[in-house]
């Protein structure tokens, strides 16, 4: 399978999780960290600042081990289970090292709140990933994520709609559509 490169779109936490998925490694470069962070940038504006930042091995690292520790935790949690509780301290550390503070500012008569953070981009990154983690983890929706149905896809996903079975019926769908229809249809 060609590697068309992560989805997106899905809670913060889960399209973390889903950047290592049967296509590959989708966070295997600095630069590939930063093109997810810009993938997410639409939705997240946090994104768009820690992708402007002097991303290298080090918060690539991060953004790996924090993936590995979320991705642990929801296996878990997903099936109303204990988790490993290193996975929740780490989450949880990450989360202490750099927190959010909302900043209130005056500008052209209206008053704005901006979510800030201090620390190094690395720990800035950890802290955000973790944030959504945590929020992902202790939602009750947390029981209802599902793995993609195509045989050779490990992409989660939370289905707005119950009969959802692919992470994305243009990408695993319309395989699994292909293939059923080859099968009633190949040649004797």
């Amino acid at each position: 399978m060609n590697n068309p490169g992560p989805l997106v779109g899905e809670p913060l936490a889960l399209d973390l999780v889903n950047t290592r998925n049967a296509d590959g490694e989708h966070l295997a470069t600095p630069e590939s960290l930063r093109a997810w962070l810009d993938l997410e940038a639409a939705r997240f504006p946090e994104a768009r600042d820690l992708a402007a930042a002097d991303l290298g091995e080090p918060e690539l690292a991060t953004a790996r081990e924090l993936r590995g520790h979320t991705a642990r935790a929801l296996e878990h949690v997903r099936r109303g289970e204990r988790p490993p509780q290193e996975a929740l301290d780490a989450i949880n550390r990450a989360q202490r090292a750099a927190p959010a503070v909302t900043e209130l500012t005056w500008n052209d008569g209206a008053l704005t709140a901006t979510r800030r953070r201090d620390g190094s981009a690395a720990e800035r990154l950890a802290a955000w990933l973790a944030e959504a983690a945590a929020d992902l983890l202790a939602n009750p929706a947390v029981a209802t994520i599902r793995k993609c149905e195509a045989d050779d896809c490990v992409t989660l996903f939370l289905p707005a709609h119950p009969r959802r079975r692919w992470c994305a019926a243009a990408r695993c769908g319309n395989r699994v559509r292909v293939a059923r229809h080859y099968q009633r249809h190949k040649p004797a």
